[in-house]
């Protein structure tokens, strides 16, 4: 369980620091996403609940990793590059 808290640490720790590229900041997420969802399977293996919740949540993170990607499509369509000063410049 530790390793999973770890997993996580350095996820946010990535997403703080590494804020010049919009697929690194999406990838960093991925990263939290994973070792949230590593947290739930653990959990609901050790508890012997049902794994629902598990694909519950792994429909989420799908949905929200789609979403990541056609806000990147988007952004290179229209500024031509993927860095996040240019999406805040008009």
């Amino acid at each position: 369980m530790n390793l999973v808290f770890y997993l996580f640490i350095m996820g946010l720790i990535s997403l703080t620091f590494i804020r010049k590229h919009v697929l690194l900041c999406l990838m960093s997420l991925e990263f939290i996403v994973l070792s949230l969802l590593l947290m739930i399977f653990l959990f609901c293996t050790s508890y012997f609940f049902s794994f629902y919740i598990f694909v519950f949540f792994m429909t989420f993170y799908v949905c929200e990793g789609v979403l990541g990607l056609s806000v990147l499509i988007s952004m290179i369509r229209c500024y031509g590059n993927d860095y996040m000063n240019s999406m805040f410049l008009w």
